[in-house]
């Protein structure tokens, strides 16, 4: 089930981010994801399954540019590989395609899975050495949803 993120969720979250630390995040994001969530998340919905949240994922908007940027993917590494990605990210295309304003997507993640947002039909934008923290290069991504 997918809805939407609640305060409650919060160390449930911080422990999907550790989980997923070092292997997708550097240990000094975590204080980034910390901020995110008490003060820059717009919509940001949480997956769960039988009670026990096993993913995450954001959506921040910039009206001035048309855009939605997915920010904070997380999932459970016993559910990676398993749909649980590719289902919480169709869902926010839906959710975004309901906004008329918006015609671009973008993601902006790391060389270790840049080609899961390449099967969803993201295109390489640029890259970047070493921008989240050493060892983690900027992938940024985009899909255009209308001109």
């Amino acid at each position: 089930m997918i809805r939407a993120y609640t305060s409650r969720d919060k160390e449930e979250l911080l422990d999907l981010l550790r989980l997923n630390t070092p292997q997708y995040f550097d240990a000094s994001e975590e204080a980034d994801f910390i901020e995110y969530l008490d003060n820059r998340l717009e919509d940001y919905f949480v997956v769960e399954e039988k009670g026990r949240v096993i993913g995450s994922g954001g959506i921040n908007y910039f009206s001035e540019s048309k855009l939605a940027r997915i920010s904070w993917d997380i999932i459970h590494p016993a559910f990676q590989g398993k749909g649980v990605g590719k289902q919480l990210m169709l869902h926010r295309i839906e959710h975004i395609n309901k906004n008329a304003a918006v015609n671009l997507i973008v993601v902006r993640t790391t060389q270790f899975v840049y080609r899961f947002y390449e099967k969803m039909g993201f295109e390489l934008e640029k890259t970047e050495k070493d921008f989240w923290a050493k060892g983690f290069d900027l992938y940024q991504m985009k899909m255009t949803l209308k001109e």
